[in-house]
């Protein structure tokens, strides 16, 4: 009996490896992907106002990963684009989004049903990246570990880590977002699958590549279709990294921005840094309302 759930779920495994990703799947990654794109300040004006430059930055969350893969790899940076068939579902899909009558196709992807349905589609194919990516480094570094790792990061998380460049076209530049500083859970899950997809690579890990995606897949679905509805941005590896971090490096893991406010407080004790702190958040706000008084006016 258990050979025979085991061979059934190798045989499940090896299905699901092999199901193709367009246009179903990769029509959700896009869907998911823009709709980032939206949520972010100015991007609506943006596409009145520059609708090109909203374009690009619609590829960039899209095809981002693939980009920074073949830069990493040496090979043309434009080499993805030459697929048509992508490209034009990508471009329909950013065009509906933005431009849609009554916004009804953004209301209708919008939906949390719908929407959890597409971020589930949407980590399968994040997760079938990540193992391509580290296969086709492997085939030209077969011993270059850390190579694989970096391919299949940026694979799985290329959006996120080109975000300051996305930003920079959008007219935006805020260097204290870059997502190294400060990770999120997609970009850590997508180290530790890369991490993991090598070892496998390398015959280090004794599981066969479609097991492997087969049961990380199911960890990314569950994990990111449990944070979106329940609207948590909190991650599944911090009660590991508050363990181990503070033992390796000798605090958490992305917890500098609480440091930086515990030692701002600190500081704040001393005679001359309270009252250099405080002068400064004044004429920030100070500033910040003279702006708004201008903008009232100016309606």
């Amino acid at each position: 009996m258990e050979l025979l759930s085991a061979l059934s779920l190798s045989e499940l495994a090896l299905s699901f490896s092999r199901v193709p990703l367009f246009p179903v799947f990769d029509l959700s990654y896009f869907i998911v992907s823009i709709l980032y794109l939206k949520y972010e300040p100015g991007a609506v004006e943006l596409s009145r106002r520059h609708p090109m430059a909203s374009w690009l930055c619609a590829m960039l969350h899209c095809f981002g990963s693939y980009i920074l893969a073949d830069l990493l790899l040496g090979e043309p940076l434009v080499d993805y684009f030459s697929n048509n068939s992508s490209i034009l579902l990508a471009s329909a899909v950013w065009y509906l989004i933005f431009f849609c009558p009554l916004d009804l196709f953004y209301k209708c992807v919008c939906f949390l049903p719908v929407k959890l349905i597409f971020v589930a589609m949407k980590e399968v194919v994040r997760v079938r990246k990540i193992a391509v990516g580290i296969h086709h480094a492997h085939h030209h570094y077969h011993h270059g570990w850390f190579v694989m790792i970096a391919t299949g990061w940026v694979k799985g998380s290329g959006v996120a880590l080109m975000s300051n460049f996305e930003q920079l076209l959008r007219g935006v530049w805020k260097p204290e977002t870059n997502e190294i500083l400060h990770m999120s859970f997609p970009t850590k899950a997508s180290l530790y699958g890369a991490i993991l997809f090598t070892l496998q690579q390398t015959r280090w890990l004794p599981v066969s590549k479609a097991s492997l995606i087969f049961i990380f897949t199911m960890f990314m679905v569950s994990c990111k279709v449990f944070l979106m509805a329940t609207h948590s941005h909190s991650s599944p590896f911090d009660v590991l990294e508050g363990y181990v971090c503070p033992v390796l490096f000798g605090s958490d893991w992305g917890n500098d921005h609480h440091h930086d406010n515990h030692g701002g407080s600190q500081g704040g004790s001393g005679p001359g840094s309270s009252h250099s702190a405080l002068p400064t958040k004044s004429k920030e706000e100070l500033s910040e309302g003279s702006r708004k008084k201008k903008t009232k006016k100016a309606d």
